[in-house]
Formats: C-alpha cells, structure tokens, sequence
C-alpha cells in the first residue's frame, strides 16, 4: 500500500477461477517500482499455490499498460549493489510469471515500455488494443535494456528485436503482432471481447494438460532438438495417463463431447 491508501496491484476472479491482476499506480503510468514489484510478487506466489486457478490476466490501470522500471526511484540511491539486486529481483518476478502452470495473458491497451514490454514479452499469450505501442526505449537514456532483451528476442526475430533495442523506437500494435510480441490485436472496444475468446477456449481445456504442456513448452526451447524430443515423448505419456486425457480420446473414439472433471 501507498499513502494514498490504495493497493499496488488489483486482484478480481470471476466463477471460472480466471484471475485478473491490474497494475495499479497510473499516474506512474503503472511503473514497475519496488512497491508493485512486490505486490506481483505476492500475488503470483499466492496463484501458484492455488489449484483452482484456471488462468491470469494481466492489465494496466489508466493510460499506459506499463512504463517499465521506476527512474525516479532507481535514481535515488545509486549503488551497484542496489541495481544488481533490483534487477535481479525484477527477473525472478518475471520468471515466476512463466513457472505458473496456467497460460498468462497480457491485456495491453496502451503503452508498454522498456521493462513493461519485457511483462508483455514473458506472459504467454498477449492482446492488445490498436491503440498500444510498444518499445525497449533504455537506450534513449543511455540504459540499454539488457534483461527485456531475453525475452524480447525469444519472440522476435534476431534482427527484429535487436532494432527495437538499439533504437528504442516505438512500434505500433499491429507491427508488434506481425513481429510475434502479441497474439492479437482489436479496437480498443474490443479489447476484452478478443481477451475473453483466449480465454473461454483455455478454460474448456483440461489443467492438467495445459501445465504439463506449458511447462515442456519452455523446457525445450532451451535445449538441443534430441533431448528436446525425448522430453516432449515423457511429458506426452504421462500427459496420456492423466485421466483427462483418457476421457477425451474415449470421447473421440466415441463421437460425443468430452465429460472432463476440472
């Protein structure tokens, strides 16, 4: 909490168990300080927890999704010791966010700068209105944006995003989806509209599968095709013999619609 009394971070679920956090300071433009580093933090362990959860969104109150690190803040004492922890403690946050066994979905309907495109880069899934505008912009002010690098060139192409990072130009929504930062774009009226189809289609699925496949999903991006594959050949047997999914391929063979027990 501030002095202004109000929380960080915004938390509501509807009867689904979709749970939506909003970014919270946007007079800050829902900057990334220490307080709402710490307000993620505890609201994502609490998530992790919580098998009833069936997905996250992430929002941004106001007008911007989120400006990034909170400059103000970082200026005030400057220290090495200080920048490393911060950063570090920023990345683990971000880490945490792909750890969780349910697809995350960033709801981008404005600005997403520096540290607030890493947010929007390292949520699964990302919707965006026309509206928003993206960009690594740290290089503007001699800081380049060394840790939205790793997940910005985990969604785009080399080149791609190593321009963004070097000029720390804006690019629109709809670059940013033909880039792969986002899934989706929409009117701003439609914002939601285009978040909800993701996320009915995610919650008619079974838990089980979706953590098992998203957590082989990251898995193998990071290691060599061979033990890539014999990974996703593990994970699809025990996948198989999860209940689940021996209920839905009985379905199909049956022709009728899966009874699953979420």
């Amino acid at each position: 909490m501030t002095d202004t009394g109000s929380p960080f971070v915004l938390q509501t679920r509807d009867g689904r168990g979709v749970v939506t956090l909003t970014l919270n300071r946007p007079a800050s433009f829902n900057a990334l300080s220490e307080g709402m580093l710490g307000a993620l933090e505890q609201a994502l362990g609490e998530i992790v927890a919580d098998t009833t959860v069936r997905a996250v969104i992430i929002a941004g109150a106001g007008k911007a999704f989120c400006a990034g690190h909170d400059l103000k803040e970082m200026r005030a004492a400057p220290s090495l010791d200080y920048y490393e922890q911060l950063f570090e403690r920023c990345g683990a946050m971000m880490l945490s966010i792909q750890k969780l066994p349910v697809p995350v979905i960033a709801r981008v309907h404005g600005i997403a700068t520096a540290a607030g495109c890493q947010l929007v880069a390292v949520c699964d899934l990302a919707v965006a209105s026309s509206e928003a505008r993206f960009a690594v912009s740290g290089v503007n002010v001699g800081l380049f944006c060394a840790t939205p690098s790793v997940t910005l060139s985990r969604n785009l192409g080399r080149k791609e995003a190593f321009e963004m990072l070097v000029t720390g130009e804006f690019i629109t929504a709809q670059e940013a989806c033909e880039k792969g930062l986002v899934n989706r774009v929409a009117p701003p009226e439609a914002l939601d509209a285009a978040v909800e189809s993701l996320v009915a289609s995610i919650v008619a699925k079974p838990r089980t599968a979706l953590a098992l496949g998203k957590a082989l999903f990251y898995r193998q991006l990071e290691t060599g095709i061979e033990a890539a594959l014999a990974d996703a050949s593990q994970t699809m047997a025990c996948n198989m013999m999860d209940q689940s999914a021996l209920e839905g391929v009985q379905a199909f063979i049956e022709k009728r619609p899966p009874d699953w027990k979420r």
